[in-house]
């Protein structure tokens, strides 16, 4: 299988998408450097809007993750809820 990542910068805006990340997606495994967070998963990993929106406890609108996107790796599938990255078999 696979692996998918994302890695943000590492900042205040980023902790709690991190955190919702991470609550999504059990079987992610995370890398702290100073100034990024990597994020990678087997197969796919999913971001959901609602996740972050609990963690922040404000309105979060998916396209705001590009301010603090570093890089990732996969094919990406949007919508209006949820990003999710995963490799076509």
């Amino acid at each position: 299988m696979s692996t998918v990542f994302i890695a943000l910068q590492a900042n205040e805006a980023t902790r709690p998408i991190i955190d919702a990340i991470l609550a999504d997606n059990p079987e992610a495994t995370i890398k702290r450097d100073p100034a990024m967070v990597k994020i990678n998963a087997p197969g796919h990993l999913v971001i959901r809007r609602s996740s972050i929106e609990e963690q922040t406890g404000a309105q979060f609108d998916l396209q705001e993750l590009q301010v603090n996107l570093i890089t990732l790796s996969g094919n990406v599938d949007e919508t209006e809820d949820e990003l999710t990255l995963h490799w076509n078999n």
